[in-house]
């Protein structure tokens, strides 16, 4: 990705220049197809997902050209060394992408990757924030919260052909371990472990195995329904179990990092325990019974449209 200066207007832009190989050639041409009908659908930039600006070919190289945008929340995270968003931010932010998100499904796409590091921010200028009493006795504090979902590289329309295995491995849905096929729910699985890291500091499943991922899955959120252990590929189960030593090595690293949702609240307070509510019902196992995107707009917890 490039910094370019606009001829028109002299403002700059962010240019994704595409290396010059047929099947990046092709897998650009999917994604401009993507942002064309975001386009179509969203002339006046209201969904928050980021504007494509053109595109054109340049001796074999794609290059698209997109709004000019700071920082993504993961990075912003990482900066912070890893300080948790302040609740009323995360509402802010959570609205937004269940906003964008939604009206992708709307649109019949699903965007498949959604993580932190494609949540980005317009404008990331802070305040410092010193309080003596902490080790890490500075923090920042976001000026303004208003981000754009970007990377619609992995987009996949509900007629198209749907990939196996999708998403980034720890925000991928429990059917898409399973086997079990997916659709707009894996989305909304995803923003459910968005949230979460924005309000820990860490990712909820720090893992890169898939039994371990089940296993960790169970901890926080109790065991896997039947309905898809039985339907799910054999080789994690036995009995209608996962096959899961608790005192292996990883069993006891399982064990030390996870703990049962609720544990991680970090305050009493109704709001906290609001967004809790709703991240359980984010991270329903079920994709049926997990909630869709626009009755998480309507949830007690009152997502803000602005700060």
């Amino acid at each position: 990705l490039y910094l370019s200066n606009k001829i028109e207007g002299g403002r700059f832009v962010a240019l994704k220049i595409i290396k010059n190989l047929e099947k990046y050639r092709e897998a650009a041409k999917l994604e401009i197809n993507v942002l064309e009908k975001i386009i179509e659908r969203d002339p006046h930039n209201e969904h928050h997902c980021v504007q494509m600006l053109g595109w054109f070919d340049y001796f074999g190289h794609m290059c698209i050209s997109f709004e000019l945008l700071s920082l993504s929340t993961f990075d912003f995270l990482k900066n912070n060394n890893f300080s948790p968003y302040p609740l009323s931010q995360i509402r802010h932010m959570a609205h937004q992408i269940c906003h964008a998100v939604n009206f992708l499904h709307d649109n019949q796409l699903t965007h498949t990757d959604l993580k932190p590091e494609n949540i980005l921010f317009v404008d990331s200028q802070y305040s410092v924030i010193y309080n003596p009493e902490k080790v890490q006795n500075e923090a920042f504090l976001l000026n303004d919260t208003t981000v754009r979902l970007v990377d619609f590289g992995s987009a996949t329309f509900d007629h198209e052909h749907h990939s196996s295995i999708i998403s980034t491995r720890h925000y991928r849905a429990p059917e898409v371990i399973l086997g079990l096929g997916w659709g707009h729910p894996c989305d909304v699985w995803s923003i459910g472990c968005i949230l979460f890291e924005y309000y820990a500091g860490y990712t909820l499943f720090q893992t890169h195995d898939n039994k371990e991922h089940l296993a960790m899955m169970e901890r926080i959120h109790g065991p896997l329904p039947q309905k898809m252990i039985r339907r799910s590929r054999k080789q994690y189960f036995y009995r209608g179990q996962l096959v899961w030593n608790e005192c292996s090595v990883a069993g006891r690293y399982v064990k030390s990092k996870c703990k049962p949702l609720q544990k991680y609240l970090s305050s009493q307070s109704s709001e906290h325990h609001q967004f809790f509510d709703l991240l359980r019902q984010l991270l329903e196992y079920e994709p049926s019974k997990r909630i869709t995107l626009s009755s998480a707009l309507s949830h007690p917890l009152d997502l803000v449209k602005s700060e």
